[in-house]
């Protein structure tokens, strides 16, 4: 069972199941555990080739036990998420914790992962039970629908889930509308129907450099 402490310590309470964590996420912990590394990336040979060319470390620990285990990640704000069957996009450094019953991997996002700066893939998690995931500042839900697509700056996205398109699109992003920026930049428009978490504080983006 996942439960928040807070807003930045995500207690776990397992009896005799097991979560994957980000690495040298764990703060605490009672009762009997054990603790597995694990290669993050997806599974396989694809997950090899993955990770060779996103160049991203996402080194996941399997945590298994009776007990309560804490987990927090540099005073990160935390958010949970309930996958019914559904697929969780989320940027890897952004994935905090899942159910080891959850399925994880990677795909392919096109350009949009290239203005990020960290590659041309994007984590994904599916299946039934709950993650948790990281933002700088309380996450923000925004809902998508068919009559109301949503345009996000690349800096303040975390994650999105449902049956929602993404599409990469060059354009004023609103640093640079506001004067803050220079030269080109990007947006990601989402439509369909789903959410689309975002963060209050944008990282520094490639994008708004180019």
């Amino acid at each position: 069972m996942f439960r928040l402490q807070g807003s930045k310590v995500l207690a776990v309470d397992m009896t005799g199941d097991a979560v994957k964590a980000k690495n040298g996420s764990m703060v605490a912990y009672d009762g009997q555990m054990a603790f597995k590394k694990l290669s993050g990336g997806g599974e396989g040979l694809r997950g090899m080739v993955t990770r060779r060319l996103t160049g991203e470390q996402m080194t996941v620990m399997e945590v298994k036990g009776h007990g309560t285990c804490w987990f927090a990640d540099r005073a990160s704000e935390i958010n949970l998420v309930s996958l019914q069957g559904d697929k969780l996009y989320v940027e890897a450094g952004n994935l905090l914790v899942t159910d080891a019953g959850l399925r994880t991997g990677t795909t392919f996002t096109g350009v949009r992962g290239a203005s990020q700066g960290n590659g041309l893939f994007t984590t994904t998690v599916e299946g039934h039970g709950q993650a948790a995931i990281l933002s700088d500042g309380p996450a923000v839900v925004l809902r998508v629908t068919p009559q109301y697509p949503l345009t996000v700056d690349p800096g303040a996205y975390v994650a999105h889930q449902g049956d929602v398109r993404q599409s990469f699109q060059s354009g004023v992003t609103f640093r640079t509308f506001l004067g803050e920026g220079g030269g080109e930049a990007f947006q990601i428009r989402f439509e369909g129907d789903g959410l689309v978490y975002v963060q209050p504080s944008e990282r520094t983006t490639i994008a708004g450099d180019v």
